[in-house]
Parts: structure tokens; sequence; C-alpha cells
């Protein structure tokens, strides 16, 4: 999903508008009319691509994925680490990028998307493809998908691009998003053939994933949210198609060999992020999962200075050079965030041994840390929000 209401699309929602010329109210992201006209209500400004890095210290530039069905990515290169790099054991890792929007809006050229690319790469030292899919309800899912699929196939097959053929390792691939994003990174991980050698690890940003049952949160209503998926697909497929509401076997069976997940505390969906990364560790996957706590849906784009934010993009600098740790121990989590933990991951280790039910699992987590937890599915949690980070 992920979201920004700038001052302009505050005004345009409080125009008053005529319900019986709306078809689909898709607020706070767009309305489609009845005459076929979509308003998308989430504006940002967008950026041009330049060769010149600028205060970015990213060089970028725009190439053509599918020319036919219009989808195209931003490169971004990080000079520093290009000029450090010597020969084959100094290229970068390549990092391909879906941005978020829930399937409808967002942009990879828009302000927070380019800004938040450029600085990981530069950060992480990553050559970084970030796609331009097609957009719902113009293009119902599964265009993202397929886009998405398409981009991965060009950045594979284009290694004679000269950005990624001077800099990038093919050996060190990742699929990122956040979001609708991280959505569409976990299924083009599914196509996937298990064993593919080229994809190296699997990064989700509050990933967006729903289904029949449902959690509250603050910023989407889960109301609201069972009207999404519908809407996205033109009518195909409800909430209990797989590709929103992945079961166990499809995430268990992921070819990516380590993944992070990160969810965020206040988020609708930070229950299922947890839950995603508890089977994804069940299918001995290297799982990293941090939570922001306190945090909502898209803190870590649209307030990129906050000590969470920062310590969010720390985490995932640190999984993309291949420095996560594999486990925490109580030792490495201060005063009472060892409790929480240590609670968090006896409650993982319940989902994956039995199967037991959700509610009664999470009534097992929460009961000794009511106020501390969030998402009780955790298999490993290490919280940085107030950390200093090195960034």
């Amino acid at each position: 999903m992920t979201m920004a209401a700038d001052t302009s699309s505050r005004a345009t929602n409080k125009k008053k508008v005529d319900a019986e010329e709306v078809a689909d109210d898709m607020h706070p992201f767009l309305r489609r009319y009845k005459d076929g006209r979509v308003e998308r209500l989430v504006r940002s400004v967008f950026v041009l691509a330049s060769e010149a890095p600028g205060a970015t210290g990213a060089a970028t530039r725009d190439v053509i994925i599918d020319p036919v069905n219009g989808v195209f990515a931003r490169l971004f290169l990080p000079v520093v680490a290009v000029a450090a790099a010597t020969g084959r054991r100094g290229r970068l890792p390549v990092v391909v990028y879906f941005h978020g929007g829930a399937f409808c809006t967002g942009s990879a050229f828009s302000d927070p998307y380019h800004h938040y690319a450029a600085t990981l790469a530069v950060h992480a030292a990553a050559v970084i493809v970030s796609v331009d899919y097609r957009l719902a309800p113009e293009h119902p899912i599964p265009a993202a998908y397929d886009d998405a699929w398409a981009a991965l196939r060009w950045v594979v097959a284009s290694f004679s691009d000269p950005w990624l053929a001077f800099h990038a390792d093919p050996a060190r691939l990742f699929l990122a998003g956040d979001s609708a994003g991280a959505n569409i990174a976990h299924n083009v991980a599914a196509r996937l053939a298990d064993g593919h050698a080229g994809v190296e690890g699997l990064i989700l940003l509050q990933p967006f994933f729903w289904g029949p049952d449902r959690h509250d949160g603050p910023l989407f209503a889960p109301e609201w949210m069972d009207t999404l998926w519908p809407f996205l697909t033109a009518g195909a497929a409800g909430n209990d198609d797989r590709r929103i509401n992945p079961p166990p076997e499809d995430v268990t069976s992921l070819p990516c060999r380590r993944v992070l997940v990160a969810v965020a505390g206040k988020d609708v969906v930070c229950d299922r992020g947890c839950r995603f990364a508890a089977w994804l560790r069940r299918g001995r996957r290297e799982v990293t999962l941090v939570e922001s706590e306190g945090e909502d849906h898209g803190f870590h784009l649209y307030r990129p200075a906050r000590a969470t934010a920062v310590a969010l993009m720390d985490r995932v600098v640190h999984f993309i050079n291949g420095k996560e740790k594999k486990k925490t121990t109580p030792s490495q989590v201060a005063g009472a965030e060892t409790e929480c933990s240590r609670e968090r991951e006896d409650a993982s280790t319940a989902v994956m041994a039995n199967d037991g039910p959700e509610d009664e699992i999470r009534g097992r987590a929460r009961s000794a840390a009511e106020v501390q937890i969030k998402g009780p599915f955790s298999p490993v949690v290490e919280k940085r929000a107030m950390a200093k980070s090195r960034l």
C-alpha cells in the first residue's frame, strides 16, 4: 500500500463530490467515476533522472523494460562505491525494488521513492533497479506482477546494460519492496525455480498481505481493506486469493535463502508480516524480523530522518551486505525488551511446532507482554527503534 497525503491532495479531498457520479470511492487513494475517469488523491512531485549524482551521491538514469506495456525502471548507481570498487570482487550487489501504493498509486519516479532508492544505493553500496509498473484500476492485477516479472528477467538477461555490466554482481541479486511492492516481490520470488542461484535474498518492508480474517489498525480500517483486493483485480478475486493471502506451503517453499521482514507496530498488516516470517523460518530460511514499535504503515518513506526510519535503513543495509545476525539471544536485547522477545520466540515456536489455533497462540504471547508486543508470531526480533544508527 503506502500513502502520503500532501497539501494538494488534502485540498482535493475537501471538495464536495457528487456521490451519484462515483462508481468506486477508494479514498484515501483514488476515486473512479462512472464515466471511467480515475482521480488519484495521493500526489507526489516527480523527480527527473540525472547522471550527475548531486547531493544524493547516486547517479540515476531511466531505462525501458517493456515498450509495449510501458514498463520502465530507474537505475541508481552510488558513485563513491563505484570509484572504490576494483575488479570482479569489487562489484556491487543488485537490488530490484518495487514501490508501494496499494497497486494503484505511486511511482519509481516520485520524490519519496527516488530519494529512498538513492539513499539505499549509497549506504548499501548497491545498484538499485527501481521498477515503475502499471497501476490498477486501469491495469488490474495481475498486470503489476507481470511487469515485475518482466523487470526481473530484464535484469538477469541485461547485464550488457553498461551500469549492470561494469558494476553489478549477478550472483548477489535481491528482490525488495514496501507494502504492495513487498507483496509483488514475494509473488515474483514465488515464480522462481527452486534453487535459483541468482537471487540471494528477499527484503519485505511492511508487506501487504490480507485475508478473510481481519486485524485492527489505525491507518487503514479492516472494512476498507476488505474492499481493496476485489477492486484491484476488477472483481476477479476475493481476499482468499493466495497472491494476497498466501498459505503456509507457498511461503515455506520460497526459493530465497535469506529474508528480511520489517513490520510497523501500529500497522494493520503487522501481525500478518510476523506470521509470514514465522512460516519462512519453518521452511528453514534465514529470517530476520525487524519491528518498529509505535510506527504505522509507510513511516520510513515520509519521515526518513526519524530514529526508527534510520534504524530500519541500517538493518536493510546490513542485510544486503551479509552482516545480519542469524539469531537474537536475550543478551542482545536490553531491559524490558528481553522478556518481550522471549515470549514472541515462544509463540513462534508454538506456531511452527503444531499449527495450533491462531487466537490461542496469540493469547499465550500477549499474556506476559500485552503492551510491548504488536505481532505475536515473531521468529527473530531485533528492536532498533531507539538504538543509535551508524548511518
